[in-house]
């Protein structure tokens, strides 16, 4: 009988923690299910709808009300698309995200895709007019988001018309943007989709010529999105080239991404120039956290659906850009990654050179945090406490609870933006959004997400 009682109280005694970590979890899945349906979604649909010219507007006041300037960007009008087509597989019995897909992705197809050359256009008016834009008048990046945007899309509607479209454009950047010599895609394209090159009078601030992390992870991101609905051996292989690329070669040996390099991939830094150098070429050269701890998540999601075994290097340099961050850029009395850190000549750590929190890192950072404390929920880092911290600063310093969606960047170092507006041609639910439905569902099942690894060679 003794035994019996030692046993029951035993076994009690093993259940507790995890009962109790359950209930948290469900708790905190609670509420950023109630934050994506009360405070971000509902905000931005039905009323970025544009039902006299097509696609979305996505210019909006602090008061979430629109402004004048509606502009139309291929990146944002596809991260509508996306997020809509996924709002679909959410909420299945709500008519109008349907209705509001279909809006941008007839807009995608009749406007933004050059009939003549080919690609997507970067900069539409509301009417859907071409504009010329400074950021190329097509780029890599943002035919990577017409393909995303497409291939959520297609996922849910199972519409031919929409997968072939999806498919143009990936063999358009075959054609004009893939580089057969060293790999990678160049960024910045003309009308014609050739790509621009660097000269003599070219600035040293401007980015031209350059390859970047930042189109190569969101190609890498496109291009899995794509993959699960098309299984091609050309794409697999372009997936699989650019996380290589990504992992081995972008990611520098401390655990950082180099944002832009030569198209041979030698790195551009201006560290050994000086600060006021530094200072200038801020853009071009810097430790983004935000892109870092993003990036860590983007790699190991390719991985798993390229469907690769152990794949230790992925998983590996994934956990090291995310301590890095966790290390260097990581506000941690009240949670939040910095905007900026430098690794200075001479320096064997970086310093932070720009402390402001910019909404999309913090959004990136919830989801990778949470990733990683359901991975190694032994680890040193203490992922798990951390998401959690990291979930209240978003509460507490990002949300707006009155007029919905978030601010720019925490208010704990830009308080200002409590006044600025809350959504332009760059910032739409996208990132949000993503970050939250993803933590929800891996609140309530730790499987969700699960990517595929041996945890015993996990760290070799």
């Amino acid at each position: 009988m003794k035994l019996l009682t030692f046993a029951f109280f035993f076994t009690c005694w093993l259940i507790q923690p995890i009962v109790a970590q359950t209930t948290q979890r469900n708790k905190m899945a609670d509420e950023i299910a109630f934050s994506i349906n009360h405070e971000l979604i509902n905000h931005w649909y039905p009323k970025a709808y544009d039902t006299e010219y097509g696609g979305y507007i996505s210019s909006f006041d602090a008061a979430f009300n629109p402004t004048e300037n509606q502009d139309k960007m291929i990146v944002s009008q596809a991260r509508h698309l996306w997020t809509l087509s996924k709002m679909m597989e959410r909420s299945p019995e709500t008519d109008h995200y349907k209705k509001g897909a279909r809006l941008g992705y007839t807009f995608i197809r009749d406007d933004f895709w050059d009939k003549e050359n080919g690609g997507f256009h970067t900069l539409l008016s509301r009417e859907g007019e071409v504009k010329s834009s400074g950021i190329g008048a097509k780029t890599a990046y943002g035919n990577a988001f017409g393909i995303y945007g497409l291939a959520a899309y297609y996922k849910v509607t199972s519409d031919p018309e929409v997968l072939e479209l999806a498919k143009k454009a990936f063999y358009w950047l075959e054609e004009n943007s893939y580089d057969p010599e060293y790999g990678g895609y160049f960024q910045s394209l003309s009308m014609d989709g050739s790509s621009l090159v660097r000269d003599s009078s070219t600035a040293s601030t401007s980015t031209i010529g350059y390859k970047d992390q930042n189109s190569s992870i969101h190609l890498l991101e496109a291009f899995t999105e794509l993959y699960t609905v098309w299984k091609d051996p050309l794409l697999k292989q372009r997936t699989t080239e650019l996380l290589a690329i990504i992992r081995d070669t972008i990611v520098q040996k401390e655990g950082y991404l180099q944002l832009f390099l030569q198209p041979d991939w030698t790195p551009v830094s201006f560290r050994e120039e000086g600060r006021a150098s530094i200072e200038k070429h801020h853009s071009i050269d810097h430790v983004s956290y935000g892109h870092d701890v993003e990036t860590a998540y983007l790699m190991m999601e390719a991985s798993h659906v390229l469907g690769l075994v152990d794949d230790y290097a992925t998983w590996g340099i994934g956990k090291k850009m995310v301590d890095h961050s966790l290390q260097f850029g990581w506000d941690d009395s009240v949670g939040g990654f910095y905007d900026g850190g430098y690794y200075f000549a001479g320096e064997s750590t970086p310093e932070v050179i720009k402390d402001t929190k910019n909404w999309w890192a913090q959004a990136e950072g919830l989801n990778t945090l949470l990733i990683m404390a359901d991975l190694y929920p032994d680890d040193a880092n203490a992922y798990y406490e951390k998401f959690k911290l990291q979930w209240n600063y978003i509460q507490e310093y990002l949300i707006d609870h009155k007029y919905g969606e978030w601010y720019a960047g925490g208010l704990d170092k830009q308080p200002e933006l409590k006044n600025a507006q809350k959504g332009h041609i760059w910032k739409t639910a996208y990132h949000n959004f993503r970050s939250m439905n993803n933590c929800e569902q891996k609140l309530r099942d730790p499987s969700h997400l699960s990517l595929t690894i041996n945890r015993s060679g996990i760290n070799h």
